[in-house]
């Protein structure tokens, strides 16, 4: 992962992404600019499977929507969801559910720390899905570590087995020739 070091004020890292055009996107991790993993296709349909099975199980769900929850770390994570949508553009209260798709650079140590930096945002539940290997983790909060699981048990008490977003993930690979 490659941080621009330079120490930015939330203005000046606003202002630094309004002035790209294109390349990586950026979050902003305790004043530095810290770029989010390039997706590929499986990625970025993986992302719309977990967008889509949230909401049919009942939450407003969005890609890569920027958290203003704090004001010194604001990420963008790859899926966010909640119950109870409000009409602010960027949100500023903790979702109830994040999900973060592995990509080939993401480092393990990085992904423990987004997930430690979600819990202390008081997100619910924090998942980590890995397209490649067709695993699926989630944040336990009292061990302070991502622990294997074969069923997403959400807040809203629906229950969705991580084989169907699986199986939802293979259907729009097939339909899309990927």
């Amino acid at each position: 992962m490659s941080v621009l070091t330079e120490h930015l004020t939330l203005e000046e890292f606003r202002a630094f992404e309004q002035s790209r055009l294109d390349g990586p996107r950026y979050e902003y991790w305790e004043g530095k600019a810290v770029p989010k993993a390039m997706p590929n296709k499986l990625h970025a349909r993986l992302q719309q499977v977990l967008l889509d099975l949230f909401e049919t199980v009942g939450y407003s769900s969005y890609i890569e929507l920027e958290l203003r929850i704090s004001p010194t770390w604001q990420p963008k994570p790859d899926v966010a969801a909640l119950l109870i949508d409000d009409d602010e553009p960027y949100p500023t209260k903790p979702f109830d559910i994040v999900a973060e798709v592995l990509s080939p650079s993401d480092e393990p140590a990085e992904v423990l720390k987004k997930c430690r930096h979600y819990q202390e945002l008081r997100i619910e539940q924090i998942f980590v899905f890995d397209p490649q290997r067709r695993t699926a983790r989630q944040w336990d909060a009292l061990a302070g570590e991502l622990k294997d699981i074969t069923t997403l048990e959400l807040t809203n008490g629906n229950v969705l087995p991580v084989e169907d977003v699986w199986l939802a993930l293979d259907k729009k690979l097939k339909k899309t020739n990927l």
